[in-house]
């Protein structure tokens, strides 16, 4: 339950919502002018349901911890290169963001938008599938929803205000997010790649360094089973 409730919680912390607020405005750099708005959610949402394509062919090879890891890094990349351009460029009230910075500014945009695609967008969903218990399955599925919908509007209600406050610096808030979630699934998060749901509980949890202390001793040890 911590580790999906934790999971859903990081997911609306990794800062997609700043990118899609900052994507209309960039997009007018490139001189699409009223249209940008209309540009920038064609161009993250195509980019985001190819990032969904590429997580459906690589999370059963490499596993979800990899792609989390991954997705992780790449977008506290991101996020502090915007936050140092958009810093070093838009200082106070100035608007100097030329056209060539602003093209790569929506490349970062783009490659934090694919990254978020193929890792935390939608593993999220998929991990709190499948480490529930049978019994608790259900249950569990519906506080994890119950907590994500829950961020998702502390987010939006509080983005704009933090956004006036920060300014640039609200790239840096949410990459200091995506370095803890990134350790977060490093140390505590077990791989649960081609194990059956039925064995989750003896061949995940109950070899995990840290979650396995919290397991009921009184069933008996799990055999030993290989999986792929």
């Amino acid at each position: 339950m911590w580790s999906c409730c934790l999971l859903q919680f990081f997911q609306q912390f990794t800062g997609i919502n700043s990118v899609n607020f900052y994507a209309p405005v960039l997009f007018q750099t490139l001189g699409f002018k009223h249209d940008a708005s209309l540009y920038s959610s064609v161009i993250t949402g195509g980019i985001m349901v190819l990032g969904a394509i590429v997580s459906i062919f690589l999370v059963d090879r490499t596993g979800r911890r990899v792609l989390l890891l991954e997705g992780g890094i790449q977008m506290f990349i991101s996020h502090v290169v915007i936050a140092i351009i958009l810093g070093w460029k838009l200082k106070d009230q100035s608007n100097d963001l030329d056209k060539g910075m602003g093209i790569l500014v929506v490349v970062i945009i783009c490659s934090f938008v694919g990254s978020f695609g193929w890792s935390w967008g939608p593993l999220c969903w998929l991990v709190a599938s499948e480490i529930f218990p049978l019994e608790a399955r259900s249950a569990g599925q519906s506080v994890t929803v119950c907590i994500n919908m829950l961020f998702t509007f502390v987010i939006a209600q509080a983005f704009l205000s933090m956004l006036c406050h920060f300014r640039f610096g609200i790239f840096l808030f949410f990459a200091a997010w995506c370095l803890i979630m990134t350790v977060f699934v490093y140390f505590l998060l077990p791989e649960t790649k081609g194990v059956p749901i039925e064995e989750m509980s003896d061949v995940v949890w109950r070899q995990h360094w840290f979650w396995k202390r919290y397991m009921d001793d009184s069933e008996d040890e799990p055999k030993e089973k290989g999986y792929a």
